[in-house]
């Protein structure tokens, strides 16, 4: 684990404990320049851990209620008519300003305002009237959603799913986090106690460092095998696009980077793989296994590079 992230991951555990694994996860997907997608109960800390994250890294947070009445331009933001220039002005919206945009119980939102975040997740940037406006960079949206009180709520379309590089869970904290989240809760907000450890242009150059990992062509091979079995997989309707190929890569590569390495390798392809890949998966109405199946059984079916590379896939 490289250092900068050993001390942001420390700050956030302020806040949010036992839950190491979701959270390196987390800030894997952020030093991939990818969106995060929360699947969870209420409750268990989604809102929270958001904001420790803005804190530690300096990111400007934002956050959005997602309900029916939400409109798009709450999101882009709108153009008004001045009378006093004769023309319209921009007025911006949540995404504008924002490096990193809590969209809590994003499956409450109407259709329309859910696909008024597809061009900012997919091109960084929004257009109203004609006009494109660039989000800052790095720009990061976690959204969330739970299975609990599913009235007024509506499943995302698949072209929005497909565009979170991975979906995850907090879950329920086990009994020791749960103590030692109520002892720190006695007293002060443990949120107050959240430094800043790293700035935005260091995180912005070390995307730009994760990026640059190198994946050698056994490496491109092995996504492929990978993503193209899940297509042929008895059980499988809809298997994982390309785009998930491509998001599975830069997920490697900072997999990889997180290691101290800049070569990607068949284990960090692996390492990756469900989180990345399990929600742009679609089962056959008739299928007898479950996602977590299919995951599995591609994972011992498509050879991983790894076993034969002896050094090869080094750089």
């Amino acid at each position: 684990m490289r250092p900068e992230m050993e001390k942001v991951i420390a700050e956030i555990e302020k806040v949010i404990s036992g839950k190491r694994d979701v959270i390196t996860k987390i800030l894997t997907a952020l030093l991939a320049d990818g969106h995060v997608l929360l699947d969870d109960v209420p409750g268990v800390g989604k809102t929270t851990l958001a904001v420790a994250i803005s804190r530690a890294v300096n990111l400007n947070y934002k956050r959005v209620q997602f309900t029916p009445d939400v409109l798009p331009s709450d999101l882009v933001g709108f153009s008004m008519y001045d009378r006093q220039s004769g023309g319209f002005s921009y007025h911006p919206g949540a995404l504008n300003d924002a490096n990193l945009l809590l969209g809590d119980e994003i499956n409450r939102a109407s259709s329309k305002t859910q696909s008024a975040l597809l061009e900012a997740m997919e091109e960084k940037q929004v257009t109203v009237d004609g006009v494109t406006y660039p989000l800052q960079k790095p720009f990061l949206v976690i959204a969330t959603q739970n299975s609990v009180g599913a009235a007024g709520t509506q499943f995302l379309p698949y072209a929005q799913v497909d565009r979170f590089l991975v979906r995850l869970s907090l879950g329920y904290p086990d009994y020791a986090a749960q103590m030692e989240m109520l002892r720190n809760r006695q007293g002060i907000n443990p949120m107050s106690q959240v430094q800043c450890v790293i700035t935005r242009d260091e995180l912005v150059r070390m995307q730009q460092e994760a990026s640059q990992a190198v994946s050698k062509e056994a490496i491109l091979d092995y996504i492929t095998r990978l993503t193209m079995a899940s297509r042929e997989h008895e059980a499988v309707d809809v298997g994982i696009s390309p785009r998930g190929a491509l998001f599975l890569d830069k997920m490697a590569k900072a997999h990889a980077f997180l290691d101290g390495r800049d070569y990607v390798t068949g284990n960090d392809v692996q390492a990756v793989f469900r989180d990345v890949c399990a929600h742009r998966v679609v089962l056959k109405e008739n299928a007898r296994q479950t996602v977590d199946d299919v995951m599995n059984d591609l994972l011992k079916t498509v050879e991983n590079p790894d076993l034969h590379s002896r050094g090869k896939l080094k750089p």
